[in-house]
């Protein structure tokens, strides 16, 4: 018997997927032009905040520069004019302060006509300084650094405050913290801006009425963290008014009615030209009164990189401050 086998056809080859339409793209590709196009968009974006960002920066650098361009202008026109009028007035000035001084000596045996001559030449003393007030803060200022000893700068200030013969100085307690601390700066420029801080700490005490073991100044002198030196005059008079504490630096600002305004406009642009900045911060109450105010300098190292940001030259002002132990 003929078996006969059937044989199954073999099923047909599936075809491949048809090509796409031309013109057309295949799903894939469209998904990785989309992510190209997503990515190359998200680049251009981020350029473009970056641009804004640097148009702004550059805008405002600019803005800084011609304010800064004018200011120099106006205080080179000062400056020029602040020289004409101190020669002028310093001449015949000189003349006023020896014959006072003359006077004082010849007066000895007569106190009331001697403290007269006496007040002439204070006020003659006075008149001197407001000029070079003027001239100081007219001039440009160009420090000439030398590494110098804290404790040796304190004591020039307050031989300053001593020959000007500033009211209070006599009566106040001045307490030390200052040895051993170098500080790289103008002798001449630091000198006097800590004579105007210190200047100010006694009349200010003299003003409110703190006289004797009432008037304590402390000035004292450290290593900053980040490397320089920090100079610190605490007073302990009524502190800043919270009014006036942003304004304390600006020029001819003055709560005083014998005041320039001038003072500690200088201080900070000595400060500034050192490439520091400088703190005002009024102290907690003290259990006798008030805690009066503290000025710190912070002045970098000739050596160190030039500060950048708003760090230089910026008044910092704080309203409170932990407690210190103050030597007795």
């Amino acid at each position: 018997m003929n078996t006969t086998t059937a044989t199954m056809p073999a099923p047909a080859p599936t075809p491949d997927a048809a090509p796409p339409a031309p013109g057309h793209l295949a799903p894939d590709d469209l998904a990785h032009l989309l992510s190209v196009f997503n990515e190359t968009t998200g680049k251009l974006q981020r350029t473009h905040d970056h641009l804004v960002r640097e148009v702004a920066r550059l805008t405002r650098d600019l803005g800084e520069a011609n304010e800064q361009l004018e200011r120099s202008r106006r205080l080179a026109a000062l400056g020029e004019m602040a020289a004409g009028i101190a020669h002028e007035v310093r001449n015949p000035l000189g003349g006023v302060r020896l014959y006072a001084r003359m006077l004082e000596h010849d007066l000895a045996d007569r106190p009331g006509m001697r403290d007269l001559a006496s007040k002439i030449a204070s006020g003659a003393g006075a008149i001197d300084r407001i000029v070079g007030d003027v001239l100081t803060f007219a001039r440009e200022i160009k420090p000439r650094r030398e590494r110098l000893d804290a404790d040796a700068l304190f004591d020039a200030a307050l031989e300053s405050c001593r020959h000007d013969g500033v009211p209070g100085w006599r009566d106040a307690a001045v307490l030390r913290d200052d040895a051993g601390v170098a500080v790289d700066a103008d002798p001449s420029l630091m000198t006097q801006a800590l004579a105007n801080i210190i200047r100010n700490a006694f009349e200010v005490m003299h003003d409110h009425g703190r006289s004797g073991r009432g008037a304590r100044l402390v000035l004292s002198a450290r290593r900053g963290r980040g490397g320089g030196a920090e100079l610190s005059v605490a007073d302990h008079g009524p502190g800043v008014p919270p009014g006036v504490l942003e304004r304390v630096f600006n020029p001819f600002f003055t709560t005083r009615a014998a005041g320039t305004g001038l003072g500690l406009s200088i201080v900070h642009r000595i400060v500034e030209a050192h490439g520091g900045r400088i703190n005002v911060r009024n102290n907690p109450p003290a259990p006798d009164g008030p805690g009066g105010a503290t000025f710190t300098l912070f002045i970098p190292d000739a050596s160190s990189p030039a500060q950048d940001g708003p760090a230089r030259g910026v008044v910092t002002t704080v309203r409170t401050h932990a407690p210190r132990t103050e030597a007795a």
